[in-house]
């Protein structure tokens, strides 16, 4: 019995999705509730089951493709749970093998389940898709997956080892382009382009940065930090600190910590603008700027407040892990109150971040480096950072921005004041 395999809810007011990663082919055989197709939505990657045991009889749509909510993109032929998923192709007549052998064309090749004259197994989408470009017939190349099937690798090995693709490669790199009197391989000078479809979540991104740029006005002002208490502290009590909360104690703690206090005595800094009110807010949701599988994410710390050191290390450090599958649930992305981001990590000496409608500030912070500043009248090395703050100048002014951002140097550069609140 075929049971459609349907794009699923991805939330609030989402209605169409580019299709992802494919991670079973036509013919594979799946397991309930193990992942078949990855679904993505400009706010976050879901991953559709498998409803019960089967096989993959048919996949509509392909990756990069639109759909929507609700639309069958895939069948899959059921069997029964109590008997073996089946791993080898039926017979040439049977109802499963019909159901298996899809094609799809692009171009002027089909693709799909192809069965080999030569009697091996059925070569896979991504494997005749190689072949059909390459030119290398099907009915050539000996299969080493389940059922001998023809996988991609060996579609890619009987490619390299096709005289016609030899042949191919040696005329292309024996043609010299003459420039003056000196012979430049066409291999030296290729210029090619390779279009990709930007993902929905891309393009969100892009569309909220335009956005940001278009509708508030922005301006960024600088500070710097010395980062000699903070790294101290870590030192001293970073052995404690894992071995009672099974965590690592790292700056982004500080300061998130600090951005409460600096948010609590600023608060314009944590409102937003809706026309013709300015909406002030009692709750810190922080966003944590994150890079994922799919591009950069911002999960929401809810009630940063009221988190301590170990509980905001502890929720940073599982966002990142699952940012990193693609696993945040699209619910810890929306909202928020404020933004920070830490080019830091990637080497990032001085930026103007961005702020994230309809946030109304964003804190950057950036890479550590020892300089030469002056302490009491004397010039000592010490380890120094830049931050940012942008900010929308509708809500926030001059003197408030500067404000919040010397309220962060001062809770940094005397750590204790973070512990006692003052």
């Amino acid at each position: 019995m075929a049971i459609e395999l349907k794009v699923p809810e991805v939330g609030e007011s989402i209605t169409e999705v580019m299709i992802g990663v494919w991670k079973k082919n036509v013919g594979d055989p799946v397991s309930a509730d193990e992942s078949v197709v990855e679904i993505e939505s400009d706010k976050a990657t879901v991953e559709l089951p498998a409803p019960s045991n089967g096989v993959v009889s048919a996949i509509l749509k392909q990756a990069g493709e639109q759909a929507v909510v609700g639309e069958v993109i895939g069948y899959l032929e059921a069997v029964a749970s109590s008997q073996p998923t089946p791993t080898t192709p039926e017979s040439p007549g049977s109802p499963q093998a019909q159901s298996v052998d899809v094609r799809h064309r692009v171009g002027s090749t089909v693709i799909g389940s192809v069965q080999p004259a030569s009697g091996a197994g059925p070569v896979m989408p991504a494997a005749a898709r190689v072949l059909g470009e390459a030119g290398v017939s099907p009915q050539s190349v000996s299969g080493s997956g389940p059922g001998q099937r023809v996988t991609k690798a060996d579609a890619t090995s009987a490619v390299s080892a096709s005289p016609s693709s030899t042949l191919s490669d040696v005329s292309s790199v024996s043609k010299p382009v003459m420039t003056g009197t000196t012979a430049i391989s066409s291999s030296e000078t290729s210029r090619s382009e390779r279009p990709v479809l930007m993902s929905p979540m891309r393009r969100r991104i892009a569309e909220r940065l335009v956005e940001a740029q278009h509708q508030a006005a922005l301006l960024t002002t600088f500070n710097e930090v010395d980062m000699t208490a903070v790294m101290e502290l870590r030192k001293k009590f970073k052995d404690n600190f894992v071995d009672r909360h099974g965590v690592k104690l790292g700056f982004m703690s500080f300061f998130v910590r600090a951005a409460v206090e600096a948010l609590h005595a600023v608060p314009q800094v944590n409102a937003e603008f809706r026309d013709p009110h300015i909406v002030y807010r009692d709750f810190c949701d922080i966003g944590i700027a994150v890079g994922g599988g799919k591009g950069l994410v911002v999960p929401i710390l809810r009630n940063a407040e009221q988190m301590n050191f170990a509980q905001i290390e502890q929720s940073i450090g599982d966002f990142a892990r699952r940012a990193a599958d693609n696993k945040v649930k699209l619910e810890e992305l929306q909202g928020g109150t404020f933004t920070i981001s830490n080019g830091g990590v990637y080497g990032s000496m001085l930026s103007t971040p961005i702020i994230n409608p309809p946030q109304s500030g964003i804190l950057g912070l950036h890479a550590i480096q020892e300089r030469p500043v002056a302490v009491n009248g004397e010039v000592v090395v010490r380890p120094m950072m830049y931050v940012a703050l942008s900010y929308d100048h509708r809500i926030v002014d001059g003197r408030e921005a500067v404000t919040f951002l010397k309220r962060i140097k001062e809770m940094i550069e005397d750590p204790t004041r973070l512990m006692l609140e003052c």
